[in-house]
């Protein structure tokens, strides 16, 4: 693995060591606070012992990390702006991500302290609109170019209104458990705190298939976790391996012959596509990829087809089969020639996403376009093993170091009265549901948001009420949360810029 870093000076090996410390670090204070919604339920109904809820936790954390894919991991990637991610070499990209990072460490360390349930995908979003607009200050560059608005306002979209949902689900299942679940002395167990069953029963621990689904519920919860909230931290290595070693990892070199076949044949086939939208297609796609500009195309070329109406994807398409053709290795290609057709992918793959939301493209198309784009992204969008396993680790070690102050304030500040089974179940089904449909399509949710909100939806909903002051502190923090880390990453990456 060393090898792959091979050639960079000492300088450079510094701060990529120190920008990888703060992605582990990150997803680290991540366990502290998001895994912790996880077993708060489980902990406060007495479903499980404490220590062994955070063991649960942290191992089935892990296996989400291992087993969750990548959509998400590049959705946060995504977002930072093309020309950004390509023009980020060496110490200036470590700087800009490392000041993202940074900020969103203390923010993350700041509402844990304090036992507030803040998100950090909030953090981090805000952590990379903060370095964006910086950036484009300093380099004069538009600043809707540096935002990748239309992605940004879809994830941003999603993180307001998962809460939501969150809340009304939760309080939702609460009602139709207390109407058809509620018929007998039996049935009314679900309904009670561990202190009241203790008077009843002389036990505190909830019935058995109670039980059997706030464990199950928390196991959900903890996995769906793992394969949302750790994909980011793969995201953010990602970047900085490509930015800092693209000769290893702007592609997978490990990709085999039939791996390369799957994305040439991609790109064949979207060529021969776009060649029969040529008339409609060059209108409605406006939007050029400065990376156009950057590619040579041959004179001779440029003469026979200079009567006709040529998008610059079909242009991209051409240049990325030209790198392709007869490779069965991506060893042979040199390190600008992996750059070049890293940033070649990309552009046809987004391309790809504008051609689909058009009102021409039939349902068959958007079918064989999805497809079309797997294929093309097969070899740019992964991640080695080793990464995976490091995040894996980070996020189940901070689950198990930081539990406690989340804990508290989900178990026992956010409800007037104790935590019902219903309530804790409801909560934590709500959840992981949520959470797994949201790591399954690719759309980075916050654990803290959905949790939070599924528990105060489910404490209405029982009559039981909320405490005030509790809940007014955590949405203080959650609005806090986007602003504060724009300019704490902000003022870091002015400050890196000017002394380094």
């Amino acid at each position: 693995m060393l090898h792959l870093f091979s050639g960079l000076d000492y300088y450079t090996a510094f701060f990529l060591i120190l920008a990888l410390f703060f992605v582990l670090f990150y997803e680290a204070i991540n366990g502290f606070h998001d895994t912790a919604n996880a077993i708060a339920t489980v902990i406060y109904t007495r479903a499980l012992r404490s220590k062994l809820a955070v063991v649960m936790s942290g191992v089935f954390n892990f296996i989400g990390v291992l087993l969750g894919g990548l959509s998400v991991a590049y959705a946060i990637v995504h977002l930072l702006p093309a020309d950004l991610l390509r023009n980020a070499r060496s110490t200036d990209g470590l700087i800009m991500l490392s000041s993202m990072l940074i900020a969103s460490i203390i923010w993350n360390l700041g509402t844990w302290y304090y036992g507030l349930p803040a998100s950090s995908s909030h953090t981090l979003i805000g952590g990379i609109i903060g370095i964006s607009v910086t950036n484009a200050y300093l380099t004069g560059h538009s600043l809707l170019e540096a935002l990748n608005i239309s992605k940004m306002l879809n994830i941003l979209t999603s993180l307001i209104i998962s809460p939501i949902l969150g809340f009304v689900l939760a309080g939702s299942l609460i009602i139709i458990l207390r109407r058809y679940w509620d018929g007998n002395k039996k049935r009314k167990r679900i309904h009670m705190t561990p202190n009241e069953r203790e008077k009843f029963d002389g036990k505190k621990k909830p019935p058995f298939w109670t039980r059997v689904a706030l464990i199950l519920s928390a196991i959900g919860v903890s996995y769906s976790h793992g394969a949302n909230d750790g994909q980011k931290g793969i995201g953010l290595i990602m970047l900085i391996l490509i930015g800092v070693a693209p000769s290893s990892f702007a592609v997978n070199i490990n990709a085999n012959d039939y791996d390369i076949f799957r994305t040439r044949d991609a790109v064949i086939h979207l060529e021969q596509y776009y060649q029969k939208l040529i008339p409609n297609f060059s209108q409605q796609i406006t939007k050029v990829s400065p990376i156009i500009s950057s590619i040579q195309v041959q004179n001779n070329y440029i003469n026979s087809v200079k009567n006709s109406i040529l998008s610059h994807t079909l242009l991209s398409c051409k240049e990325a089969r030209k790198l392709l053709d007869n490779l069965v290795s991506y060893d042979a290609l040199n390190v600008e020639e992996k750059i070049q057709l890293r940033s070649l992918l990309i552009y046809i793959a987004d391309t790809i996403d504008r051609i689909s939301r058009l009102p021409t493209t039939t349902n068959s198309d958007v079918l064989f376009l999805k497809k079309l784009k797997v294929d093309l992204l097969n070899t740019v969008e992964y991640a080695p093993l080793w990464i995976i396993i490091a995040i894996a680790f980070a996020l189940s070690l901070g689950t198990m170091a930081g539990w406690r102050r989340i804990a508290q304030t989900i178990g026992e500040k956010v409800g007037k009265q104790g935590m019902t089974y219903a309530q804790g179940m409801s909560a934590q089904i709500t959840a992981a549901v949520s959470i797994g449909v949201a790591s399954y399509t690719g759309i980075p949710v916050s654990t803290t948001h959905i949790l939070s909100s599924s528990v105060a939806g489910a404490m209405l909903a029982s009559g039981s009420g909320i405490q005030g002051r509790t809940v007014k502190n955590i949405l203080i923090a959650w609005m806090l949360t986007l602003p504060v880390a724009i300019i704490l990453s902000s003022v870091l990456y002015a400050i890196a810029t000017t002394l380094i």
